[in-house]
């Protein structure tokens, strides 16, 4: 364990800008405030990330809704996206009319074995659902392990601040500021980062995992939707 003086300014005046608690920090409690740093540098990315992706999920959404309802043809529509569908809802339309045509192609539009038709379409848009959600959810549990462990890291960098400030008084048999200063504001800094960087996760994730909550809903009810305009077009053929 390492023993550190507080470096004193021609003022005699202690310096405790962070860069100066930084340096005077021992390994393990910078590798405590690197590791904080880091882990917030990491969720502000996902926060970011996240929240331009969810609104301009929303924005695609809007526009694909606007053409589904417009009265074209379906056809026309799913010919249109093709392949590339650009968000998840018409990624559960073009997953949905896949389906459908290989149905209707094979003349199975009223019984396909086990599995009706309608049932069919309503799997494959469960599944495309569920992929979507996951590459949704994808880095936001990081959020909450975030928020749930960066205040004990920071907790830990304290104790260990405090043992370093009793260890030099210890040995220097000296309670002034020189001595205890360095490893109480160490302690107090690293505290100070846990608290960074948990607090912002955990409202993000709360923030985000409501509003991919929200978006799934949107995207549970479409599928309801045109499962049901699907299912009506079946009994109009049968």
């Amino acid at each position: 364990m390492e023993t550190h003086v507080m470096d004193l300014g021609s003022s005699g005046v202690p310096d405790l800008s962070l860069w100066a608690l930084f340096i005077r920090a021992d390994l393990i409690v910078k590798m405590v405030i690197i590791l904080l740093a880091a882990a917030s540098f990491w969720s502000w990315a996902i926060i970011f990330d996240k929240m331009i992706r969810l609104r301009r999920l929303n924005a695609l959404s809007d526009q694909f809704e606007e053409s589904f309802w417009s009265g074209g043809s379906l056809d026309e529509l799913f010919d249109r996206i093709g392949n590339r569908p650009v968000d998840p809802m018409a990624s559960v339309f073009v997953a949905a009319m896949r389906e459908w045509r290989r149905a209707a192609q094979r003349g199975l539009v009223r019984d396909s074995g086990k599995l009706s038709v309608p049932q069919r379409i309503d799997r494959v848009m469960q599944i495309a659902l569920g992929r979507e959600l996951d590459q949704l959810e994808r880095r936001v549990g990081f959020l909450a392990s975030t928020g749930s462990v960066a205040p004990f890291i920071g907790l830990f960098g304290t104790v260990w601040g405090i043992m370093n400030s009793f260890h030099a008084i210890g040995i220097s048999k000296n309670t002034s500021l020189a001595v205890v200063a360095p490893g109480i504001a160490e302690a107090l800094f690293a505290t100070a980062l846990g608290l960074i960087a948990a607090i912002p996760a955990v409202i993000a994730y709360n923030k985000i995992s409501s509003d991919i909550d929200r978006y799934y809903k949107r995207l549970e009810a479409f599928a309801g939707e045109f499962g049901a305009i699907l299912s009506r077009q079946i009994e109009e053929r049968g």
